[in-house]
């Protein structure tokens, strides 16, 4: 496994819409392994593809219950229920902000072996689903501040 470089703010990768994945190969889990390792090497809770410069719609994430991996995660349903808190981001070092976010999602995606799965996340799970496919559309969290 390999620690990857994190893109930061200014690099056009950040503002792109990823590519979707077309076939879930060794190569792409390979690549989770990678962006999970480099993921806990900068103590973050979430990375997205396009952070360590690769525009495709891939995700991580831990929030102390565990990796999720997702490939192409859309997110089917969400809350009316917001709520307001600090986010940051591992693109963004040393800067954070307050922005409102859907209290409970559901996002549909493919596993590391191509099979469709569901996940549902509240509180700093849902935060961390809505951060990190935010990125996959070239969006920041810096975008959203209130």
């Amino acid at each position: 496994m390999s620690i990857l470089k994190i893109r930061e703010v200014g690099d056009p990768v950040l503002r792109t819409t990823a590519k979707e994945v077309t076939e879930v190969t060794d190569k792409t889990r390979q690549l989770l392994d990678n962006m999970v390792e480099t993921m806990y090497d900068a103590e973050g809770v979430g990375l997205a593809a396009p952070q360590i410069g690769i525009s495709k719609r891939i995700v991580v994430i831990d929030v102390g219950s565990g990796v999720v991996e997702l490939i192409n995660p859309q997110i089917i349903d969400k809350s009316e229920k917001t709520y307001v808190d600090q986010e940051g981001c591992l693109s963004i070092p040393g800067e954070t902000g307050k922005v409102e976010r859907a209290f409970e999602v559901t996002v549909r995606a493919l596993n590391r072996d191509g099979e469709k799965f569901e996940v549902e996340g509240k509180g700093l799970l849902a935060r961390a689903l809505q951060h990190e496919i935010d990125h996959l559309e070239g969006k920041l969290f810096t975008d959203k501040t209130i």
